[in-house]
């Protein structure tokens, strides 16, 4: 019971304080999780959040005790539980299959460059994470959560009632339900947000390029990004300390040694939002029903509460434009043929067409929702040189750069954006540009709600100083109850 409160409410920092002190070992932090897995997401009400155990993880974690008496820790990261999403590639017994049927007995070849970061760390990986299937650009109208491999993943908070976010929704519902200390999904649209969103956790997008893409199941190069999802700012920040470095195969990760933070965790100041400018561009709020634009609107009177500057209405100057998904269409073909053409010969797929085909062939167990978008990717040439798609891609960048995000902080002297839950999660990812989801409450029903801070290329920091600010504020954030 003691480690059960004490987890709950506990951050890294205080989980390195109380290993150092040897009031539990890494060993028991796993035995821990293992029973609450076993308790919550396999037995009681099945969230589905797991989907794969590292079968060496106690093995790991008693090297790891036995090298803090004698060395200490390596880092803040050192000897704690991580779930990685299932289309993040580890090099050991762990799966990679994206949720798919398809790749069920895929192998990577090695671990995914984050993945070798954590390992450095000394982080413990403890499995994988359910998902929407191909990170939810398989159809349209496929549900949260859902995968041929794994089934469906249910929302703590209320399984089988609330929506359960996407894609990485098992790495959101397994953090929310205390199944970790911390997970890695990826996004290239909502896809980080969104589960933190719907499941009360806090969610990092960072910046396109601040960690590397290598070793990652594609959809798009210019929106794909991993990034963690925690119960607290304070782990979603030692998170980024860890992961975003230089990687020699991704060039989006280039910029990263000049442009990254020395440490994130410096800007975790409860006093942050004292003098903040926030922008409400009140446009996209349209959407929102009167309750939880209520939620919304005490999140923006704390804000004013806490000190900040908060300039209620804004205007984006592209904000009427209509999205499309029409880049994701066209790149997602050269990059997953990219990923799939280098897997195992025993594994029965290896390009998007032969994919598409696997599911026809296995048309009951593969195509409950469709694959309408798979069909329709493989239908471009494979070679980005379309004009539509050229034409799109600067698009985008101009509507959510110079005439979106840059153009809005510019004109009215702001820090960040404040967008209601996942709503519009699209303007941040096409802008590749980093956004922080924290939780705000909760509906009357339950259902959990946050606010997303939105800001620039690379300012994590910004961000992370606001959210944490606004997290200390008004501790919103409460566990899940759970039966089993």
């Amino acid at each position: 019971m003691y480690l059960e409160e004490f987890l709950e409410s506990a951050t890294i920092i205080d989980l390195q304080a109380a290993l150092s002190a040897r009031r539990f070992s890494s060993r028991d932090l796993v035995l821990f999780y293992l029973q609450r897995i076993a308790a919550f997401d396999s037995g009681g009400p099945a969230l589905n959040s797991v989907l794969e155990l590292n079968p060496d993880a106690i093995f790991i974690a008693e090297a790891l005790d036995r090298e803090r008496m004698h060395t200490g820790p390596r880092s803040q990261l050192y000897g704690i539980p991580v779930l990685l999403k299932d289309n993040i590639d580890t090099g050991d017994k762990l799966h990679t299959s994206a949720g798919s049927l398809a790749l069920a007995n895929s192998y990577a070849n090695g671990d995914a460059f984050l993945v070798s970061l954590l390992r450095q760390a000394g982080a413990i990986i403890l499995g994988k994470t359910n998902m929407t299937e191909w990170a939810n650009f398989m159809t349209q109208g496929m549900k949260n959560g859902y995968s041929s491999r794994g089934g469906q993943v249910l929302n703590p908070y209320g399984p089988g009632q609330f929506d359960v976010g996407g894609s990485s929704s098992g790495s959101g519902a397994a953090i929310a339900a205390n199944l970790a200390t911390i997970a890695i999904g990826t996004e290239t649209s909502g896809s980080i947000v969104s589960p933190a969103n719907a499941n009360s956790v806090v969610g990092i997008k960072p910046t396109v390029g601040l960690i590397s893409r290598s070793g990652i199941i594609p959809i798009a190069h210019s929106q794909d990004t991993p990034g963690p999802l925690a119960r607290n700012v304070t782990d979603a920040a030692i998170m980024l300390n860890v992961m975003a470095a230089v990687d020699p195969g991704d060039p989006a990760t280039w910029n990263t040694a000049e442009l990254r933070a020395d440490d994130y965790t410096a800007y975790l100041d409860k006093d942050g939002l004292n003098g903040a400018r926030i922008g409400i561009p009140r446009h996209y709020y349209e959407r929102l029903d009167a309750e939880r634009l209520e939620q919304v609107d005490a999140a923006i009177a704390s804000l004013r509460a806490a000190g900040a500057v908060v300039i209620d209405p804004i205007s984006v100057p592209s904000a009427e434009e209509k999205a499309d998904i029409s880049v994701l269409t066209y790149e997602f073909k050269p990059a997953l043929n990219a990923y799939l053409g280098q897997l195992s010969p025993h594994v029965p797929v290896h390009s998007l067409r032969e994919l598409i085909s696997y599911n026809q062939q296995h048309a009951e167990t593969m195509l409950k929702y469709g694959q309408t978008i798979l069909v329709n990717s493989e239908a471009t040439s494979g070679k980005l040189t379309e004009p539509e798609y050229i034409n799109s891609r600067l698009r985008d960048l101009r509507q959510t750069r110079e005439q979106g995000i840059d153009a809005a902080l510019a004109t009215h002297e702001l820090d960040a954006l404040l967008l209601p839950g996942a709503w519009n999660a699209s303007l941040a990812a096409k802008a590749g540009y980093p956004a922080i989801c924290v939780p705000a409450g909760y509906l009357a029903n339950g259902c959990p709600m946050g606010v997303t801070f939105v800001a620039s290329a690379y300012e994590e920091p910004v961000l992370i100083k606001l959210a944490y600010a606004f997290e200390q504020a008004t501790k919103h954030r409460q566990p899940p109850r759970l039966k089993n």
